[in-house]
């Protein structure tokens, strides 16, 4: 029984995995995959491993039934949080709000006339500009238009500038991020982390290594564009014309750059504010991500509505929160269905075989090995798919029982694992952002790959050893 239950496993993973680096969209299929395991359980005559399942009352019906519950179960946590932040995102960029954020942050650059200082401030203004712009293909083209003619300007090279672009979406601590909602919900359903808010768990954790592993890429970028440049002498000067995406100018007045500047970054103002007051002084305020979002959205409307003067467009307007949020679904189904693949393993028996597997690696000292291990499967997908949060999300609900299993720290594997997928998306030559980048500066992929790999591979080692550090001698 236990090697039927390991061929199926194997096989439902297999074929996970060649999707993934196949770049096929793998939502139903996790559906599809996790119901058959589900019907495989039951003729091995176990249980649906479901918390908490009733029974539809007939058997061939209750892996759909499954679907159906995770659903609700997934969009009355994270997934109800991931719509209301697509929704405000869409809205933002309705008003012009992002457009504006990202000129106001910009425009400063353009007083700067040394190539190689741009190289890392440009690196962490552009990861700041990811908080309001969190799609990086979308992040890139806004920058290929705004910041890289700044930096031609200035005198970096065609290769350096489009580096420092390709690598801008990466590992920035949000709240707002929807790998570190989902994570976030899977930690508050446990024991030791019961109740913890997305905010908490990027401000209290995921800063302790994502900031200082920003801070050192920065420098390690510096380095690096600089060494190349001069590696490549005379074949770093400019190819030619560069055509460019046209950027919109942005009218009005002082007092509405500041206050459009402001708020699509309002959210993760209020949230940092409440964290900083609450750790303080010790008051009790609860501020969700959700709650943080709506308010702004209503700040939002009201800005609008004192700048137009016109009541019906500004509720016209609107309607682009609501498609926002339809526009998010497509990450909530992708959780949902990583569920109900993860139900279906579970259902086999092998989440259980795993766990008494790696209960030998307790106390052992060894406990940086399953970080390592999914640290290195992230590594493969997302180099040969080019997606960086896909493996993650599936991973999602697998996190809390593998790191039990180990006796190590949760923090210690989703940690690794979520910065490691989005610092290594620039290294994949077949990732939409290095693709984009390399087709707007007539650059070959490689190239760029060449220039973001050592930086991008660097922050990987950082953050490992950062996270090893903090969080394995927390222990589960």
């Amino acid at each position: 029984m236990d090697i039927v239950m390991y061929l199926v496993a194997i096989a439902a993973v297999a074929v996970v995995v060649f999707m993934l680096i196949k770049k096929m969209d793998i939502k139903i299929s996790l559906f599809l995959i996790g119901i058959l395991l589900m019907y495989v359980a039951m003729l091995m005559g176990k249980p649906i491993a479901f918390s908490d399942f009733a029974s539809s009352g007939v058997a061939w019906l209750d892996p759909f039934k499954v679907v159906g519950d995770q659903f609700v179960s997934t969009l009355t946590s994270a997934g109800f949080i991931i719509l209301i932040l697509g929704g405000y995102t869409a809205y933002m960029s309705k008003i012009g709000a992002n457009d504006v954020t990202v000129s106001v942050l910009s425009k400063p650059l353009a007083h700067i006339k040394s190539a190689y200082v741009l190289v890392p401030i440009t690196f962490l203004l552009g990861n700041l500009l990811s908080l309001v712009v969190p799609s990086a293909s979308n992040l890139a083209i806004i920058l290929l238009a705004t910041l890289y003619p700044v930096m031609r300007q200035a005198g970096m090279s065609t290769l350096s500038a489009a580096a420092v672009v390709a690598t801008t979406a990466t590992i920035i601590p949000t709240p707002l991020g929807s790998d570190n909602v989902a994570i976030a919900a899977e930690l508050a359903n446990t024991e030791a982390f019961a109740g913890i808010t997305s905010s908490e768990y990027v401000f209290r954790y995921h800063a302790l290594v994502s900031i200082p592993t920003l801070l050192l890429m920065a420098i390690i970028h510096y380095f690096w564009q600089r060494f190349m440049d001069k590696r490549g002498g005379a074949a770093m000067v400019d190819d030619g014309d560069i055509e460019l995406a046209e950027v919109k100018e942005i009218e009005g007045g002082t007092l509405y750059r500041v206050v459009y500047g402001i708020l699509p970054l309002l959210p993760i103002i209020m949230l940092l504010v409440v964290f900083a007051i609450t750790s303080i002084t010790g008051l009790q305020i609860d501020i969700s991500v959700q709650l943080a979002s709506i308010l702004s959205f209503v700040i939002a409307i009201v800005c609008e509505l004192i700048r137009s003067r016109n009541g019906r467009a500004t509720l016209d307007g609107t309607e682009a929160f609501f498609k926002g949020m339809g526009g998010a679904m497509p990450i909530v189904a992708l959780l949902v269905a990583a569920s109900v693949f993860v139900v279906g393993l579970q259902s086999i028996g092998l989440i259980d075989a795993l766990q008494n597997a790696m209960t030998g690696m307790q106390g052992s000292g060894m406990g940086f090995v399953l970080p390592l291990l999914l640290v290195g499967l992230t590594a493969l997908i997302v180099i040969l798919s080019g997606s960086g949060t896909a493996l993650f999300f599936a991973m999602v609900p697998l996190m809390v029982p593998l790191a039990a299993a180990a006796g190590i720290n949760v923090l210690a594997v989703s940690i690794p694992m979520g910065l490691a997928g989005n610092l290594l998306r620039a290294v994949s030559p077949v990732s939409a952002v290095v693709m984009i980048v390399a087709g707007t500066t007539k650059k070959s992929p490689l190239e760029i790959v060449r220039r973001t790999s050592v930086p991008m591979i660097s922050g990987v080692v950082i953050m490992f050893i950062l996270s090893m550090i903090v969080f394995l001698p927390m222990g589960a």
